[in-house]
């Protein structure tokens, strides 16, 4: 029987495999002078070492939750990433960091709380801000 943490750790294991193949395909470089793959290789790298605790982890705790499927959860998710893209389209990426974190936290399981979700709105605002400042990454933020 698949329980939740074996499925979780399989699913990270699929995803990092695809990302860090698919970035094989472009120059990886060296770290003085990076290439194309060299950054999504590092990070499906890390995935990949999660994904492989996570199974490990699962393996050594017995009884773990069970896997359970949630339509209107994955719903609400995939609306949240839409509603990110098109108010980021329309508006800008503040206001769609803003409605991806309020429409993915309906599908939380501690409820729903617009105190956390400022806070996760405004930590991921910093994280975009610090990516348009530091790399020079050209974001419509404002």
């Amino acid at each position: 029987m698949i329980d939740r943490n074996l499925a979780r750790g399989l699913f990270l294991a699929a995803i990092a495999l695809a990302f860090g193949l698919g970035a094989l395909r472009y120059p990886i470089g060296d770290f003085s002078r990076a290439g194309a793959g060299l950054f999504p290789l590092m990070v499906s790298g890390l995935l990949l070492l999660i994904a492989v605790a996570t199974v490990v982890r699962s393996r050594l705790v017995r009884n773990g939750p069970p896997f359970g499927f949630n339509p209107v959860n994955i719903a609400l998710l995939l609306s949240s990433l839409c509603a990110f893209a098109l108010v980021s389209r329309v508006l800008n990426m503040t206001a769609g960091i803003v409605a991806l974190v309020f429409i993915s936290g309906f599908a939380g399981t501690a409820g729903y709380s617009i105190v956390r979700n400022l806070k996760v709105s405004v930590g991921l605002f910093l994280v975009a801000l610090a990516f348009q400042k530091l790399l020079g990454l050209s974001l419509n933020l404002y």
